[in-house]
């Protein structure tokens, strides 16, 4: 079991930055790099050094900071073998399966494509986060293929790809703590209640979010568990779900579940 540090903050007009810190190692990881100063002042704020930079997609919004970091650094950034080409300074191309150190700890590289063809999932299995809540679990960082009751835009992929990709999130321990690279989960939520409606659980999840963003924390990270109950893109087989779709109960899962994105794209 390895100890870290995970600091969450939020950059550009919805992101959100994460550095994670081994301490005992000394090495710090920015999860993607949406913004060059918000990443800047979150390691100034820490007193911590870059050292690593694990790249989820290629998308502007997640790797706009790599050049400059990488010249102030000499951080080794790495990032989704499928889209290295379109990710500045990456050292290090990553694929399925593979197994990364960061200090005392594991990182595990799930291919998670459907936003675009090449995502990867980063996922920490056996780590206690002493940043606050001294919480023993795993931990993945989902960029932009799982977001809280919600999950990424089918861009540059294909619809069956996302289910698959959700379905290896879907699989992981349900106290696995995860991180969204954006705060969208109150949209989120209006578009779950038009397709479950009187799920309990999802009518507790949006009282707590509406908390949270009327105070103006953030929703994120959250456990698997409670994306298990509320999130309708892994809730294929809910009966209440496919009685709104007017889909029966012999339809594919995955069916089902490009059904549900195509609504939320016209939602």
């Amino acid at each position: 079991m390895s100890t870290i540090e995970i600091r969450q903050f939020p950059c550009r007009s919805d992101n959100y930055g994460i550095l994670i810190h081994d301490r005992s190692a000394g090495v710090t990881a920015a999860i993607d790099a949406p913004d060059t100063d918000a990443v800047r002042k979150a390691l100034r704020d820490a007193g911590w050094a870059l050292t690593h930079i694990f790249t989820t997609h290629s998308h502007f919004d997640h790797i706009a900071g790599h050049q400059a970091l990488k010249r102030e650094t000499n951080c080794t950034i790495y990032g989704p073998k499928k889209e290295a080409r379109d990710i500045p300074c990456i050292d290090i191309p990553v694929a399925e399966g593979d197994k990364l150190t960061f200090g005392s700890t594991e990182v595990q590289v799930l291919e998670t494509p459907g936003h675009t063809p090449g995502h990867v999932t980063y996922f920490l299995p056996n780590v206690v986060d002493v940043s606050g809540s001294g919480r023993k679990s795993g931990v993945a960082f989902a960029g932009d293929t799982l977001f809280s009751v919600g999950c990424g835009r089918i861009i540059e992929g294909r619809h069956a790809e996302m289910w698959r990709s959700l379905q290896k999130i879907m699989a992981l321990p349900p106290d696995t703590l995860v991180y969204c690279g954006h705060e969208y989960t109150q949209s989120n939520i209006r578009f779950a209640l038009t397709v479950e409606p009187e799920n309990p659980a999802l009518l507790d999840r949006k009282r707590k979010v509406d908390a949270l963003r009327s105070r103006g924390e953030p929703t994120l990270p959250v456990t698997l568990a409670t994306e298990l109950e509320t999130n309708p893109f892994l809730r294929a087989k809910s009966p209440a779900i496919r009685k709104s779709l007017g889909l029966g109960p012999d339809v594919p899962d995955a069916k089902v579940f490009e059904e549900l994105r195509r609504r939320k794209d016209r939602f």
